[in-house]
Order: C-alpha cells, then sequence, then structure tokens
C-alpha cells in the first residue's frame, strides 16, 4: 500500500519523552505526516480507541497504525494496533433524509470517517488511553513489526502470505513446531475457502523458510488426499504460474519451486491381480498400499474396520477387541502372498482364506454357531450383540476388499511408509467412504507408533489431515477419534504436528480444536460464522469471512491479540493434470518387474498363441 498523503491538522502537543528510548522503534511523525488525529467524540481506552480521518486520508480495514503519548516523568510510550472497523456519517446531520439537503449544501454538514483501532502492543507495557487529538499513522518498517510482534519472532518467522498493505505476514513457528504450542486448524467452506491450498503453501513455506535449519531435509509431511487427484502433483511445477507470481515467492523469501522429493500411494485397482495403482494422471514414484490378510489379523486392525463414529454404549464394540485378539493369536501364514489360516476353528470352517470376505465368512460359520463361539467371545456374549458385530463386519466387505487381501503375489514397497521421501501422499479418493476410514487410521497409528519408539521429537513429521470433522467429529467415538485426540494432545511432545482442515470446526472434538495453536479460518458459511468456536475473530472479520474470496485466509496465533487478513501466493506446483510443467522429483518408484505379467495366475487350458 502506498504511503499515507499529506494532510493538515493541529500541530502535536505532548511533551518530549525525559527518558531516553533506544529500545523503541521511532515514535509517530507530527500531525503534517498523520493518517488523522485520536478522536475526542468517542471514549479511548488502553485497548481500543478511534482514529478520525484527516481530509484527503482513508484506511481500510487490517491497517496497523501507531501513536504515541508522553507521561510525566515515565517517558514515551508507543500504542500500536490494528484497524478493526470503519465508519463515515455526516456530522450535523440528524434525520436520514438531511443527506439530500447537504448534497444540495441547503444544510450545513460535514463527512467525518473514523476508524476502530484495536491495540495490539504498547511499548514500554504501561496501559494508558491516547489522548484525543494524537497523531496517529501508518506503521511501516520497525513499527510494523513491533505491532505484529514479527521483531521478537527472530529466527522462527515462517511467511505465510500478505497482509492488505501488501507487506509480508509471518507465523511464529514456534507455535507450530511445540515449542510454545502446536499444530493448526483451517476452516471453510469447501471449494471456496482453499484450504487445502493454504495448508500446502504452509507446508511449502515451512520446509523453505530457513526455521528448520539443518533438520529441513529429514522433516517429513503425510498427507492424505481426500478428493480427486490434485494432490498427486506436488513435485510438478505449475505451468500457470505467472513472473509476477513468482515475485511474490521473492518477496517471502521463498523459492517458486515445487516440492522435490513426494511419493505418492494409492490403493490397488479392483480385480487387477496385478494390483496396479488406481491412479490415471500420474506415472510416476506412485506404489499401491494394501495390507494382507496376515498383517491384519496379525497387527489386531481389525478395530479400524469399524473406525466410523459408534455410540460408545455399543455391546458390540466389546467384542471387537476380543476377537481381533484370538485372530492375532491363532493366525497361520499360508504362503507369500499373504493368505492365511486360523488354528483352532471347526475342522468344516479350515480352510485357507484369501480375501476379506473368505475372512468374514469364517467368522460369520464360528461366532454363528454357539459350539464354537465362546472360543471367540467370552460365554456371556449376548446373541444380539454378537449379531450386531456380524452385520457391520459384513457390511465392510465391498468397502475393505480392495485394499485387505491376501491374493497378491508380490508386494515390494507396498506398504506405507514416510521413510522414502520427504513428502508423502495416499491418495484415498478411489476408496469408499469406510475404507478412507481404515486406511487413515491404521496409517496414522503405524506412523505415531513409529514417532513413539523413536524417542525424540526431531526431526518433525506434519499429518495434514482434510475432512477432520468425519474423521474426529464432536459426538461418537471411534478408533481414529482416539488417535487424533493422542496426537493433538501428546504429539507436540513427539514431534507429530497435526494441519486438520473442515469445513465446520464446530462439528469437529472440542478437545483437538483446542490444542490447535494457530487457527485459521477463509470463506465461511454464515451460520458457521456465529459458532462459538470462532470467538477468535472480532465481529467485522467474522462478517468479512462470509464474504471472503478464494485466497484470502485469517489467522489467529497466540503472539498477535488480533488475527490478520492474508492473501497467500498462487501454488507454485500442478494443483491439476492440465498445470503439469517440469517434473522435479528424483525418485521414480519402484522398480518395474522384468515380467509385468508373473503376478497373474497361470490358466492350465489357456491357448497357445
Amino acid at each position: 500500500m502506498a504511503d499515507a498523503a499529506e494532510s493538515n491538522g493541529a500541530q502535536h502537543t505532548t511533551a518530549p519523552s525525559a527518558q531516553p528510548r533506544e529500545t523503541l522503534a521511532p515514535m509517530a511523525p507530527r500531525t503534517s505526516d498523520a493518517l488523522g488525529l485520536v478522536a475526542g467524540t468517542v471514549p479511548a481506552t488502553p485497548l481500543k480507541y478511534s482514529v478520525s480521518l484527516a481530509p484527503g486520508q482513508y484506511a481500510q480495514l487490517d491497517d496497523v497504525v501507531v501513536t504515541e503519548r508522553g507521561l510525566p516523568g515515565r517517558g514515551g510510550i508507543q500504542i500500536a494496533g490494528v484497524v478493526t472497523n470503519v465508519e463515515a456519517v455526516h456530522e450535523g446531520a440528524r434525520f436520514a433524509s438531511d443527506v439530500f439537503l447537504i448534497e444540495q449544501g441547503a444544510l450545513p454538514a460535514e463527512v467525518c470517517e473514523v476508524a476502530e483501532v484495536t491495540v495490539t502492543r504498547v511499548e514500554p507495557e504501561m496501559y494508558v488511553p491516547p489522548l484525543p487529538g494524537a497523531p496517529v499513522t501508518r506503521a511501516a518498517g520497525a513499527q510494523r513489526d513491533s505491532a505484529l510482534y514479527f521483531d521478537e519472532m527472530g529466527s522462527f518467522k515462517v511467511p505465510v502470505g500478505f497482509a492488505r498493505d501488501g507487506q509480508p505476514v509471518y507465523v511464529n513457528f514456534e507455535f507450530v513446531d511445540g515449542t510454545r504450542g502446536a499444530h493448526v486448524s483451517i476452516s471453510g467452506v469447501s471449494g471456496i475457502a482453499t484450504k487445502t491450498s493454504f495448508a500446502m503453501f504452509l507446508l511449502h513455506s515451512i520446509i523453505h523458510c530457513g526455521v528448520l535449519k539443518g533438520e529441513a531435509h529429514n522433516t517429513k509431511a503425510l498427507i492424505f488426499s481426500v478428493k480427486s487427484e490434485d494432490l498427486l502433483f506436488l513435485d510438478y511445477a505449475n505451468s500457470r504460474l505467472t513472473p509476477a507470481q513468482r515475485e511474490q515467492y521473492a518477496a517471502l523469501g521463498l523459492p517458486a519451486d515445487p516440492f522435490g522429493n513426494v511419493r505418492v500411494f494409492a490403493p490397488p485397482r479392483p480385480d487387477d491381480p496385478a494390483g496396479t495403482p488406481d491412479v490415471s494422471a500420474r506415472d510416476r514414484a506412485v506404489s499401491p498400499f494394501y495390507w494382507t490378510l496376515a498383517e491384519f489379523c496379525e497387527q489386531e486392525l481389525l478395530p479400524f474396520a469399524f473406525a466410523d463414529a459408534e455410540d460408545e454404549r455399543a455391546q458390540y464394540t466389546m467384542l471387537i477387541g476380543q476377537v481381533a485378539a484370538r485372530l492375532r493369536r491363532d493366525v497361520i501364514p499360508a504362503g507369500p502372498d499373504g493368505a492365511i489360516r486360523i488354528r483352532g476353528v471347526d475342522p468344516d470352517h479350515d480352510t485357507i482364506l484369501r480375501s476379506f470376505g473368505d475372512l468374514v465368512t469364517l467368522l460369520e460359520a464360528e461366532l454363528g454357531d454357539d459350539s464354537t463361539r465362546a472360543s471367540w467371545v467370552a460365554g456371556s456374549a449376548v446373541t444380539g450383540s454378537v449379531n450386531a458385530l456380524l452385520r457391520r463386519l459384513r457390511s465392510a466387505v465391498r468397502p475393505l476388499s480392495v485394499i485387505v487381501r491376501g491374493d497378491l503375489a508380490y508386494r515390494g514397497e507396498r506398504s506405507i511408509t514416510t521413510s522414502k521421501a520427504q513428502v508423502t501422499v495416499v491418495d484415498l479418493h478411489n476408496l469408499p467412504d469406510r475404507a478412507q476410514r481404515f486406511a487413515v487410521g491404521v496409517t496414522l497409528r503405524g506412523e505415531f507408533g513409529r514417532k513413539e519408539r523413536q524417542g525424540t521429537a526431531r526431526p518433525l513429521m506434519f499429518v495434514m489431515l482434510d475432512e477432520l470433522n468425519k474423521y474426529a467429529p464432536r459426538e461418537g467415538d471411534s478408533p481414529i477419534k482416539q488417535l487424533l485426540l493422542d496426537i493433538a494432545e501428546r504429539g507436540r511432545s513427539l514431534g507429530v504436528i497435526l494441519i486438520g482442515a473442515q469445513q465446520t470446526a464446530s462439528e469437529v472434538e472440542r478437545r483437538i480444536v483446542a490444542n490447535c495453536a494457530i487457527r485459521v479460518a477463509g470463506r465461511l458459511d454464515a451460520a458457521e460464522a456465529e459458532r462459538p468456536e470462532y470467538g477468535y475473530l472480532p465481529p467485522a472479520q467474522r462478517q468479512r469471512a462470509t464474504l471472503a474470496k478464494p485466497g484470502t485466509m485469517f489467522i489467529a496465533q497466540p503472539d498477535i491479540p488480533v488475527p490478520l487478513a492474508v492473501d497467500f501466493p498462487f501454488p507454485a506446483w500442478a494443483t491439476r493434470p492440465s498445470e503439469k510443467g517440469e517434473w522435479a522429483g528424483h525418485d521414480a518408484g519402484p522398480a518395474r518387474p522384468s515380467d509385468p505379467f508373473a503376478a497373474i495366475a497361470a490358466v492350465d487350458d489357456e491357448p497357445p498363441y
């Protein structure tokens, strides 16, 4: 934003400071450079005051301003703040219709604009109100950095975009990495709020801005892609990026480059005996993922087949752990393809299980028979609870059969891991909702457990999960919800940082939102904006959030008393196939098998060629 134009007004009459002020930024300039004067018709308090704008001047929301006050025997203080509201009125008018008389010159009146300022910082900390008539100027340079606490962030500044004055805005990394707080919550209307785009820009900024120092190379990011294939091209340059947009990255001290080390995991294509990843527009650094039946039993993954939110009073939930424990104890691998047998079952049911449906059929036979049920669950188990368990399990067969199987001979690197790349993307958009929950829950449990065994918080691991309200809803309970709660409450000490995005923060478990030190809102639904979860937004910003354009976010952080409106740059990485430019990766994924047909079972009566 251009500097304020010169305006007329009375000279500042505050007595000069009686004490040296070496630690302060320069005091506000005299009236000739002022945006306006502290209004005398509105009470000024130590935390809020109003400014009468000088003729020819204007103020917009989010402008950073500064004024001063001298105290006898105590020196001068600097009072900085952010414009949170602006009003324009006719002084001298009594009725709404007077505007026509004033316009015709029949009624004397003056147009007056008054800006409301919310105080962000007082240096030194002596909370007294500014005096009416004191000049107020726009803050710039060191004054602006002081007003927004950027000067105290030191080497922990992470650029997140530009303010309305065109200057960079930062968040304090100490409130992200667990030093003084952790986790990020991003809310907004789907398709308009650009939640995922901002989350990816935040990750890009953290990795490249220097706050990670020597740990940047080993820092990991685990990203779950739940909507189309838009996140599968993070390591491709964006062919639509213009020179002007590249300059925005340079102004923030960031490279206008895509992510350089990305690995994608996608589920196998249904009915494909070779286990080819189910993606259409990416052809490198992509691997299929699935869990074998042996892993399903040995790792006690059965609870995640019931990962949608359930009433914790439901009786059948108590039986899940008993069945999972029996599967782990009695599973017997049956070949290299993940097929299994279960020890101790009725001889009539003893067969090799090669699909999730086979396993469910066995459980139905064993639990449905009074003579064998007691070996699986407590003898006092109510038949109704057992039947409820089996109904839920049968309904999971179709969605889970693609990613829980025992019929693929070659496994190779088909296990989701963050050890192969800096950024790991798990593509879930082709899976049914229930399979998505299973994959998210099992993957998070594995990576969180790895960090626990590692025993150190560094290097950090960021987890980006969209639709957080689906995985950790306010009502009900599930294994995933408990896992996300654990990450929100203990992840800070283990170096696991959650970046959660959701349409409605009011529908996310309260304890997860409460543990997020950084809160971000994009375009909000009008009814959602009135929820108490957005109490960190002043009334004017709540209303503005219902009008925000894509790319505008309101960021609240503990360092700054007022949320800041930020515009972040256009992505430097491709967000759809049509934007794919040059590939920046270096790992093309697992080597192709020498015989691509080796995984397909032979057929004896196949005709010769």
